[in-house]
């Protein structure tokens, strides 16, 4: 719901970003040199098949609602943007705002993926077999180090987490709602 001064929180500025993209992306794909069906097979063979604008298919008007969404799209990501700039929030003893906070989590998000590999990676032995003998060749770290490591990110991953989403509850996006 829009805030008293009628501004958008931003859980739903993203909220209604996302509707926008997709409505331009249904208007984009009913475009003439956009326009395409999936393929049906009969069980005679191929069929050849044309299309024709549907009557009220007005091509003036779709490329109008998309002009329109693209001015809005690109108005109420500019609004998010600035107050993702200007929205401050301590993050590890650090003031950052929630710009740098997603950034933050997408790292993290990242190396989060990282350390699970190295952790499946530290769970055993490698052993190679030689003729006569057996190379037995250990993680770099030790398992027991390497799983934690995984906890403390997916910690700090949650704790961020938890106050980008808080952040959404709480920023008022400079933006009308239609």
């Amino acid at each position: 719901m829009p805030n008293e001064q009628k501004h958008l929180y931003m859980y739903e500025a993203l909220e209604l970003r996302a509707e926008y993209d997709a409505r331009r992306k249904t208007l984009n794909d009913t475009l003439p040199e956009n326009f395409k069906v999936s393929k049906r097979r009969s069980m005679f063979g191929s069929e050849q098949e044309s299309f024709q604008p549907s009557p009220d298919y007005k091509l003036n008007e779709v490329k109008e609602a998309i002009r329109k969404l693209d001015y809005k799209y690109r108005k109420l990501n500019s609004a998010i943007q600035k107050a993702n700039y200007n929205y401050q929030l301590i993050f590890e003893d650090e003031a950052i705002n929630l710009s740098e906070a997603l950034e933050i989590r997408k790292s993290l998000n990242k190396k989060i993926g990282e350390l699970h590999d190295r952790t499946v990676a530290a769970s055993h032995l490698r052993t190679i077999h030689k003729e006569e003998r057996d190379i037995v060749e250990e993680s770099e770290i030790s398992y027991q180090e390497a799983v934690s490591e995984l906890n403390d990110a997916r910690i700090a991953f949650r704790v961020l987490n938890r106050f980008i989403r808080k952040a959404s509850y709480e920023i008022a996006i400079d933006y009308q709602d239609e």
